[in-house]
């Protein structure tokens, strides 16, 4: 169920950015941004940032092949890069990745199939990306600008966040 956002709310918040944009052209910032974090904070903060982009290619070919799986019974290396638009050479070596990480399993002209791990991994990552999806939306996010903006951040937000999106969610009705 999507809920509109008061006119009110919308215009506040909109007002808000402005200001906060024009404050950071004359070189002025606000209070969250007035000094770094620590270094250990902040390279906590970039390490989780990289290990979630390396995980997020794993993440991408595990759904599209549950998916693929699931509506044409079959995940073939040519139809998992058409779909991610990446070359044929490059599904392969992502295939090859997740055979070495236990995730899939791949029979010569039978095509990929996930394992139980990888099943597994399907499954959460397509839960988070559907609580995702549904926040934007809840938000006033368009569903087709949802979907894509959900594909970036699903992989980048944590355990807590995802526990507060559900929240929200469930607040809202």
């Amino acid at each position: 169920m999507v809920l509109p956002l008061p006119a009110e709310l919308i215009l506040s918040l909109s007002k808000a950015m402005n200001l906060a944009a024009a404050d950071t052209a004359k070189g002025k910032r606000g209070r969250a941004v007035e000094k770094l974090p620590a270094e250990g904070t902040q390279a906590r903060r970039f390490g989780k940032t990289r290990s979630a982009q390396s995980t997020a290619l794993l993440e991408d070919y595990v759904e599209l092949i549950a998916d693929l799986l699931q509506g044409a019974g079959e995940a073939r290396p040519t139809d998992i890069a058409r779909r991610l638009g990446v070359s044929h050479a490059t599904a392969i070596k992502t295939i090859s990745r997740l055979k070495r990480a236990g995730l899939a399993t791949a029979r010569p002209y039978r095509g990929v199939f996930l394992t139980e791990k990888g099943q597994a991994l399907a499954e959460r990552v397509r839960i988070r990306h559907r609580l995702v999806v549904d926040v934007l939306c809840a938000l006033g996010v368009p569903t087709e600008s949802a979907e894509a903006d959900a594909e970036g951040i699903e992989h980048h937000v944590s355990e807590m966040t995802l526990k507060a999106f559900a929240h929200f969610l469930k607040s809202q009705g």
